[in-house]
Parts: C-alpha cells; sequence; structure tokens
C-alpha cells in the first residue's frame, strides 16, 4: 500500500482567505461570525451568519469568468489554486493521468437557483440565464479545478450534506493509497447563505435564533440552540509520499485512516446513542494502527445543535473509551459557523496545522456546563500541547458520517 501525504492547502473562510491567515485566527479565537450582510434578514427567524469576507475573486479568475460560474465553484478553485502553489507542483512534475480532483459541495450554486428561479417566476422563462446548469450544478467546482490543472486522472464530487468535504479528502486518500493517483486536489466548496436556505435550516429548526454573534454558535455549551451558516472552501493536495519526495516537496502531515459510515437512522437527526460515528471514528484508527490513548486530539463535528452535540459526546465516549476523557476536544465552528459542504474540509487543515504546530484550537463563546457533554472541549483559550494523531470528524443530513486521522510527519 502506498502512502498519502499532504504538501499543499488552501482555504477561503470567514476568518480568512487563505490557509496561514486561517490558521493564526483559529490559534487565536477570532470570531468569524455577524449579521447577515448578503440579504436583507430582517424577516427571517436567523439574523446571523459566518460571511467571507473581503475576497478578492479576481486573484483566481478573470472578470467574465465571474459572471459564469456561481461563487461556490470560484471559492472551490481559489482554495485549489492556493492549496497548488504551495505544494510546488508544476505541469513537468505530475503525470496528468495520474493526478486527480475530488472537491464536492453540500449544495451547489443555491445563490444561482434563487436568483435564476426569481428571474423566471418574475419575467419569464426567456430570462433564465442560458448558464443557469453549469452554475448550478455541484459538480462543477470539481471540474473547473481539473481544468485550471490539466488532471486528467478521476475528477469527482462527493455529496454527502455535511460530510462531503471529509468523505472527498477521505476518498483521495483511497486513491492514493492503491496506487490509482500520484496527487489529488481533495475537499469542499460551499456558498449557501441566501434566504432560501436560511429560511429553510430555520423552518427544520437548525439554525440559531441568537443575535449576538459571540454566543450563536456554542458547541457542547448547555445554551447551544443551533447551528450558524457559513460559506467557503478548503482544498488539500494530497500525494504518494514517494512522488512528493522524488520532486522536494514540503510536507506538512499524512493522512493514516479513514472511516465512513452511516447511521440509518433519521434524515435529519443524529442516532442518539452515537453509535454510526463512533464506528467511523474506530474505523479510522484501526486504518492508522493506532489506540485510542494514542489520539491527542478531535476536531468534533461540534455544530452547536443540541441533538448534535450531545450525540457525538456520546461517539467519542463509545469509541475511545477511557480515553476519552483526557483527549482534547474543539470545535472550530464555533469560529467559522458551520461551512456545509466544505466544513470537513477546513477542518481537516485545522488538524494538519494542529499536528504540525503542536497547538490544539479552542471552542470558543463556551460558559456554561452542560452534563450531557462532559469532556474536554479546550474552551475559549487553544492550548499548546504535542499534537501526533488528530481525528476530524464530520456528521452529515442522511445520517453519513466521516472521519480522517492525520498523524504528525516526521522524517
Amino acid at each position: 500500500m502506498k502512502r498519502c501525504v499532504i504538501t499543499g492547502m488552501g482555504a477561503v473562510t470567514p476568518i480568512g482567505n487563505d490557509a496561514p491567515t486561517f490558521w493564526e485566527n483559529l490559534k487565536n479565537g477570532v470570531c468569524g461570525i455577524d449579521f447577515i450582510q448578503k440579504f436583507d434578514a430582517s424577516d427571517c427567524k436567523a439574523k446571523v451568519a459566518a460571511e467571507v469576507k473581503d475576497f478578492d475573486a479576481e486573484k483566481y479568475v478573470a472578470k467574465k469568468e465571474l459572471k459564469r460560474n456561481d461563487m461556490f465553484s470560484i471559492y472551490g478553485v481559489a482554495a485549489a489554486t492556493q492549496a497548488y502553489e504551495m505544494s510546488g507542483m508544476t505541469p513537468e512534475s505530475i503525470d496528468p493521468y495520474r493526478f486527480g480532483v475530488i472537491v464536492g459541495s453540500g449544495i451547489g450554486g443555491l445563490c444561482t437557483m434563487e436568483e435564476q428561479i426569481e428571474k423566471m417566476v418574475e419575467k419569464g422563462p426567456s430570462k433564465v440565464s442560458p448558464l443557469f446548469i453549469p452554475m448550478a450544478i455541484g459538480n462543477m467546482a470539481a471540474g473547473n479545478i481539473a481544468i485550471r490543472f490539466g488532471a486528467k486522472g478521476i475528477c469527482s464530487s462527493v455529496v454527502t450534506a455535511c460530510a462531503t468535504g471529509t468523505n472527498s479528502i477521505g476518498e483521495a486518500f483511497r486513491n492514493i493509497k492503491m496506487g490509482y493517483l500520484d496527487a489529488c486536489l481533495a475537499g469542499g466548496a460551499e456558498y449557501s447563505i441566501s434566504k432560501i436556505a436560511v429560511a429553510g435550516f430555520s423552518n427544520l429548526t437548525a439554525l440559531t435564533t441568537s443575535t449576538d454573534p459571540a454566543r450563536a454558535c456554542i458547541p457542547f455549551d448547555k445554551e447551544r440552540g443551533g447551528f450558524v451558516m457559513g460559506d467557503g472552501a478548503g482544498v488539500l493536495m494530497l500525494e504518494e509520499l514517494e512522488h512528493a519526495k522524488a520532486r522536494g516537496a514540503k510536507i506538512y502531515g499524512e493522512i493514516v485512516g479513514y472511516g465512513a459510515t452511516c447511521d440509518a437512522y433519521h434524515i435529519t437527526a443524529p442516532s442518539p446513542d452515537g453509535d454510526g460515528a463512533a464506528r467511523a471514528m474506530v474505523q479510522a484508527m484501526e486504518e492508522a494502527g493506532i489506540t485510542p490513548d494514542q489520539v491527542s486530539y478531535i476536531n468534533a463535528h461540534g455544530t452547536g445543535t443540541p441533538a448534535n452535540d450531545a450525540s457525538e459526546t456520546k461517539a467519542i465516549k463509545l469509541a475511545l473509551g477511557e480515553a476519552a476523557n483526557t483527549v482534547a476536544i474543539s470545535s472550530t465552528k464555533s469560529m467559522t459557523g458551520h461551512l456545509l459542504g466544505a466544513a470537513g474540509a477546513v477542518e481537516a487543515l485545522a488538524c494538519v496545522y494542529a499536528v504540525q504546530n503542536d497547538f490544539i484550537p479552542p471552542t470558543i463563546g463556551y460558559q456554561v456546563p452542560d452534563e450531557e457533554c462532559d469532556l474536554d472541549y479546550v474552551p475559549n483559550v487553544g492550548r499548546s500541547t504535542r499534537v501526533e494523531y488528530a481525528l476530524t470528524n464530520s456528521l452529515g443530513f442522511g445520517g453519513h458520517n466521516a472521519v480522517l486521522c492525520i498523524k504528525k510527519w516526521e522524517e
């Protein structure tokens, strides 16, 4: 079996539009949540979101391309470009037929859908953009990335709701491990903060109605009341170890395990006993060949909904046993909000930085302990400690559970 290392990272997030800025703000507990600016939310139940700020799209795509692509796709191209450039990859250093792209989106071009449906209703079918379909479909981030970098291997778009980014990276890891690819750009992209999405999630009672940005997304806190929507993208350059070494690439970490399961329980609610998520964690640890007491850090799914956080706490206890009482856990969604299909990708990136820098980012906004959530959630302030293995959990609507195990890179 081949080994899979990380040689590049890219991020567009509510707390930074490149990977180093994102990490610096995570370390310092910066909150990216504020009142919604993208549209008038005065009649919406949810008033806050985690929007991307000061993003310069023309750094990554030509002006004419802005009108031909939904922003989720542009975010994906931006994050992939950053990862490609960080990796030092060149067209000459990779066989295009062994270079893949697996980048998904939970919802795809939802803002384009909303805009074009409104246009059709108001002005008639003839006014719908001829580019509506390619802008809206969720595989177009992957397609555009492959076109940009000439990647002619597998080009796929995983859709598993909030587990999308993690499943995408996991599937890329498996393709490299099994010898099908030498390199793969993998992750997720999302641009779904829109009136229809906020209304839909709110009426599902999934979103917080808090009007205090500092206490809106409060995972594992007893007063948590729902998640906060976020936008952005995260992409990793994954590479077969010997291929990376041969071209002198800098290695940031190694993926050593991947677990993927289903609750087979409910379309939106997690299994209350945490069994599905626990099995995914166990699978990732088993593939990595480690025991629970070797896990230094878990980047929790930690959405801030009452059901998710209680269930995930049970899952961690079920998967890790006694080691659950000593492992450090945090939810970086407390800072970024929930990036839906991109969440797992930016959280994997956070884990790569955690193992590289021996630092665990905090769960900010934490004030009121919950007897159902009684583990170490690294409240409010990050922590310097050795981090050799990190798990990152993603648990999506439909019962999808995905977990990666990321290892510190040491020669």
